[in-house]
C-alpha cells in the first residue's frame, strides 16, 4: 500500500482524486501500478521532516483506477479508516497500522441528489465565464457527489486546513454534506462575485491600457517636436519633464501633479498662472532624491581644518568626533552644534571649512533680526507675495538635500505679532521630527535628517531654554595675542594682499608691525578688526605701488600710524599708584574680555548710597550685597555709614553693564575703603558673591583671563568652582598670570592684604 501524506485538501471516499507522481515516495521510488491500494494521511503541519505525532488519527483509504496520465495517477476513494500506528522507516518511508471506520447512513439519496445537481448547475455558470471553462464541463458532469466536488476546489477554499480536516472527521453523512453544502455555496458565491468583478476590472483595464497608450503615443510626439524645435518647448511641458525627472515622495507628486494640471486647464491667461508656476519651478528646483553616505577621510578633514583655522584646538577635536560617528554609522548622527563666542573667532569661516572636508555643499542663513515665523516656515500660498522659508530657500540654493547648513547669529531672533522664529526652529533641528518638515508654501513634507545644522551665537543669553536644550554648546573662546599674530600673519595678510593685487615682493611687513597693529589697534577678542587693519594697511600701500611700478612698501611699527591714518585704540591698564577703595575688576564683553576699575569714595552725609557707571540691575544688586557683607563682616565701622554716604562709580559711564560677576570686585573695593588700606592694582578679580560671603561661579574666564593678561595684571582671583574652566584657557595665558582660587570673601580679604 502507497502512504502519501497530504496537507490542507479535503479527500473524502467515493471521489476521484487527481494526484502528482512527484508528490509520491515509494520505497523502490516506482510508479504505484493500476488498482494498488493507496491511503492519504492528513498532516497537521506543513513539513518535510515529519514523525509519528505529525499526523491526524483518521485518513481515506483508496485505489489506483488510471496511472496512465503524464505525471499523475487518479486514486479512487473507497471509505475513511482510523490510524493507530504510524512507523518511519529509515529510508524515510511511512507503515501503518489501520482500522475501519464507517459512516452513519443517515442521508436520503434523492436529498443528496438534488443538493448536487444545483451545485453542478451553479459550478457551470461560472465556468462559462472563463475560456477555459468549456474543457472542464465534461469533467463536472461527471461528478456523482458533493464530497467529489468539494475535493476538486478544496485547494480554493475559504477555509482552514483544521476546518477541512473537520469534513474528513464527521462520521454522519447528513452533517458531513450540510458542512459541505454551507462551505461549497460560499465558495461558489465568492466566485460569482469574483467573476462580476473580474469582467469589471477587466474592462477599466481595457479602458485604462487605451488611455495609456495614447498617452504615451502623444508623449512620444511631443518629446519628438521638443527635440526639433527645443527653443518652443512650452513652460508647462519643460515643468512637467521636471516633475518627472525630479525624484520626488509620493506627497509632492501628489500635490505637483494637481498643481500641473491647473496649470493645463487654466492656461497662460489666469490671474494665477504665475503663482502656479513659480510654485511649481521652487519645487522642481530642490533635490529630492537622497544621496547616498560617503566614506569619510578624518585625516583629510582634520587637514582642512588646520589649513583654514589657527588654534580652535578643543572646537576641532569636537567636529572630528561628529564626522567620525558619521562615519561610523554612514548617515547624519550626533548633536546640534552651537557655536558661541565673540564675533571673528571663525564660528561662521568654521562652517565652511566643515563642508570642505565633508566634500558637501556649503549654505548660509542668516536669522539675525528674523522677527516672523514665516522666515523659517515660509508664507502659505493664500498670500499674495507668499515665498518658501529661509531654510527650504537655502536647500534650492546649495541644489543638493544633504548641505552643510549654518544658521548664523540664532541669539538675534526675535518675537513679534507674527509669530516666534525660534519656536519654528524647534522642528528644524530635532532630529525626531525634521525627516518630515513641512514648509508652509510647499505644504508637502521634505527630508531634512541628511542636512548638517550649525548654529552661531555671540551670547547665550537671548536663546530659549527649549531651543537650546535641541543643540550642543561649543565655546570660541577670544585669541591671544600670539593666535592673533599667526592668523595674521599665515592668514589675513596674504587674503589682504591678494584681494588688493598686492604680490608678496611688493609689500613687507615686520613681525613688530604686525604685533603693534594688534596691541594697538585693536580691541576684540576674535580678528575681525584686525582683518580691517590688515586690508586697510594694504589698500594705502597699494597708493604707494601703484604711483611707481618699480616701488617695495615695507611697513615697521613707526610707520602704521600713517599707514592706518587712525589713532591707536585706548585700552584699560593696571594704574601704578593706588589709594583704598579702588580694585580692579575683570568684565566679559561682546566683543572680548576687558578690565574695569570699581572705585569709591565717602563723602559727609546721611548713609545714602549712590551707584553710577550705567550699571544694570543684576550690578546694582551685587553693589547692595556688597555693602551688606562689610557692615556685617566690620560691624566696629558701622559709624562711617551712617555719618557718610557712600559712592560707587565704575568708569567709562557710556558703556553699559551688567552681571553678577563683579560682586567680589566690589565687596573688596568697599572694605579697602572702609578699612583705608589699598588693594595692589596688579590683582584683579573675578567672582559673584552671595550674602553668606561665598565667592560663586561664573562665565567668561578664558576672556577675563586674556584681558588681565594685556592689561598687566600680575595676580588673579577666581572662584574655585571655576577651577576647571581653566583648561579652556591658552596655555600661554596661565604661564603669565598666578591665578588663583577662592572660596568665600575672607580668602579675597587675605589675599588683598585687607585682613591678616
Amino acid at each position: 500500500m502507497v502512504i502519501i501524506p497530504v496537507y490542507n485538501q479535503v479527500i473524502l471516499p467515493d471521489s476521484n482524486i487527481f494526484f502528482p507522481l512527484n508528490r509520491i515516495r515509494t520505497s523502490n521510488g516506482s510508479t504505484p501500478g493500476a488498482n494498488e491500494r493507496v491511503m492519504f494521511l492528513f498532516q497537521k503541519k506543513q513539513e518535510s521532516r515529519f514523525n509519528e505525532d505529525s499526523f491526524y488519527p483518521i485518513g481515506v483509504v483508496g485505489y489506483v483506477s488510471d496511472n496512465s496520465v503524464q505525471g499523475m495517477i487518479i486514486v479512487h476513494t473507497v471509505q475513511r479508516v482510523n490510524v493507530e500506528n504510524v512507523f518511519i522507516r529509515a529510508d524515510r518511508t511511512l507503515s501503518v497500522n489501520i482500522s475501519r471506520r464507517a459512516d452513519i447512513e443517515d442521508l436520503e439519496p434523492s436529498v443528496e441528489k438534488s443538493h448536487l445537481e444545483e451545485a453542478k448547475q451553479s459550478l457551470k455558470k461560472i465556468l462559462a465565464s472563463y475560456q477555459w471553462g468549456n474543457t472542464l464541463t465534461p469533467i463536472l458532469n461527471q461528478v456523482s457527489s458533493l464530497s467529489e466536488i468539494i475535493c476538486m476546489v478544496s485547494q480554493w477554499l475559504n477555509i482552514t486546513p483544521e476546518e477541512k480536516y473537520q469534513l474528513v472527521a464527521e462520521d454522519s453523512k447528513k452533517k458531513r454534506n450540510e458542512k459541505i453544502e454551507e462551505v461549497l455555496f460560499e465558495y461558489l458565491e465568492i466566485a460569482k462575485l469574483t467573476s462580476e468583478a473580474q469582467s469589471a476590472q477587466n474592462e477599466e483595464y481595457k479602458n485604462a491600457y487605451r488611455e495609456s497608450a495614447i498617452k504615451k503615443q502623444m508623449e512620444y510626439l511631443q518629446k519628438e517636436l521638443d527635440e526639433m524645435h527645443p527653443e518652443n518647448i512650452s513652460d508647462v511641458r519643460r515643468l512637467e519633464v521636471r516633475i518627472n525627472e525630479s525624484g520626488m515622495n509620493a506627497d509632492a507628486r501628489r500635490e505637483a501633479d494637481k498643481i500641473l494640471s491647473r496649470l493645463k486647464q487654466d492656461g497662460k491667461n489666469s490671474p494665477e498662472y504665475g503663482m502656479l508656476y513659480d510654485y511649481l519651478d521652487f519645487i522642481t528646483s530642490l533635490e529630492w532624491k537622497k544621496h547616498e553616505p560617503e566614506t569619510i577621510d578624518l585625516k583629510e578633514a582634520e587637514q582642512v581644518l588646520e589649513e583654514d583655522h589657527f588654534g580652535l584646538q578643543q572646537v576641532k577635536k569636537r567636529i572630528i568626533q561628529q564626522i567620525a560617528v558619521m562615519n561610523l554609522k554612514k548617515t547624519q548622527s550626533g548633536s546640534i552644534l552651537l557655536f558661541v563666542g565673540a564675533p571673528g573667532t571663525g564660528k561662521t569661516s568654521i562652517g565652511q571649512s566643515i563642508a570642505r572636508a565633508l566634500h558637501r555643499k556649503y549654505v548660509r542663513v542668516s536669522l539675525g533680526g528674523s522677527r516672523d515665523e514665516a522666515d523659517i516656515r515660509g508664507h502659505r500660498r493664500t498670500y499674495i507675495g507668499a515665498m518658501p522659508g529661509r531654510i527650504m530657500d537655502g536647500i534650492a540654493k546649495s541644489g543638493v538635500s544633504n548641505p552643510v547648513m549654518v544658521l548664523d547669529e540664532v541669539d538675534k531672533l526675535s518675537v513679534s505679532l507674527n509669530g516666534d522664529p525660534s519656536a519654528a526652529l524647534l522642528e528644524v533641528l530635532d532630529p525626531e521630527q525634521n525627516s518630515t518638515f513641512t514648509d508652509h508654501y510647499m505644504n508637502v513634507p521634505y527630508d531634512l535628517s541628511d542636512v548638517l545644522f550649525i548654529c552661531t551665537a555671540n551670547s547665550l543669553d537671548t536663546i530659549p531654554q527649549p531651543l537650546l536644550d535641541r543643540m550642543e554648546i561649543i565655546r570660541f573662546n577670544g585669541y591671544t595675542i600670539a593666535d592673533k599674530f599667526q592668523i595674521a600673519r599665515k592668514h589675513l595678510l596674504p587674503r589682504a594682499m591678494e584681494k588688493t593685487g598686492i604680490t608678496k615682493d611688493r609689500l613687507e611687513v615686520s613681525d613688530d608691525a604686525i604685533r603693534e597693529a594688534i596691541s594697538s589697534y585693536t580691541m576684540e577678542g576674535g580678528v575681525r578688526g584686525l582683518k580691517k587693519v590688515m586690508e586697510t594697511l594694504c589698500r594705502s600701500a597699494a597708493v604707494a605701488i601703484a604711483a611707481d611700478e618699480n616701488a617695495k612698501v615695507s611697513v615697521d611699527p613707526k610707520l602704521l600710524r600713517e599707514y592706518l591714518d587712525t589713532r591707536p585704540i585706548h585700552h584699560e591698564r593696571i594704574s601704578i599708584e593706588s589709594r583704598p577703595g579702588i580694585v580692579t575688576g575683570l568684565a566679559w564683553t561682546p566683543v572680548g574680555g576687558e578690565i574695569l576699575f570699581i572705585e569709591t569714595m565717602f563723602s559727609k552725609g546721611t548713609g545714602k548710597i549712590t551707584v553710577t557707571g550705567q550699571l544694570g540691575d543684576v550690578m546694582k544688586e551685587s553693589a547692595q550685597i556688597a555693602i551688606s557683607i562689610v557692615r556685617n563682616l566690620f560691624p566696629e565701622k558701622a559709624e562711617l555709614f551712617a555719618k557718610n554716604d557712600l559712592h560707587i562709580h565704575v568708569p567709562s559711564g557710556a558703556v553699559k553693564k551688567d552681571g553678577p560677576s563683579a560682586g567680589i570686585t566690589l565687596t573688596t573695593a568697599i572694605a579697602s575703603l572702609v578699612l583705608g588700606k589699598t588693594v595692589d592694582p596688579a590683582i584683579g578679580m573675578t567672582g559673584e558673591v552671595s550674602l553668606r560671603s561665598l565667592v560663586m561661579p561664573i562665565g567668561g574666564l578664558p576672556e577675563k583671563l586674556m584681558a588681565a593678561e594685556r592689561a598687566g595684571v600680575k595676580k588673579v582671583l577666581i572662584p574655585a568652582e571655576n577651577e576647571d574652566d581653566l583648561r579652556d584657557v591658552p596655555e600661554e595665558i596661565r604661564n603669565k598670570l598666578e591665578i588663583i582660587p577662592v572660596k568665600d570673601v575672607a580668602e579675597v580679604f587675605r589675599y588683598c592684604g585687607l585682613t591678616e
